[in-house]
């Protein structure tokens, strides 16, 4: 019985881990970014690895990128700029960067 309860845990504990980033995932699809973002690799944007790297560690990269992605920005990444994307709540533009700045796993 301990065995079935232990197995139980270890798959609720499975599923709580991954259920947050697969929402967030589908999050990114929902509101387009994976048209021009991609997770390892430079599309039109920077990967979303190479965006934590350079916002690690700083305490407001997520109110900072939140609003870029809603107001859209430039120069920061070279001369394609980020269209503004007024479509995407504060909310969740503030998840859609904790998970790219998390790692985006």
């Amino acid at each position: 019985m301990k065995r079935i309860l232990a197995a139980f845990a270890a798959v609720a504990t499975l599923l709580a881990v991954s259920t947050p980033a697969m929402a967030d995932m589908a999050l990114a699809n929902s509101k387009n970014c994976m048209a021009c973002h991609a997770i390892e690799k430079k599309l039109v944007g920077p990967s979303y690895k190479d965006i934590a790297t350079k916002y690690a560690g700083q305490a407001d990269a997520v109110d900072k990128l939140s609003g870029k992605v809603i107001k859209g920005g430039a120069g920061a990444w070279g001369p394609v700029p980020m269209p503004a994307n007024p479509q995407v709540s504060d909310a969740d533009a503030k998840k859609l960067v904790a998970w790219i700045l998390a790692g985006s796993k």
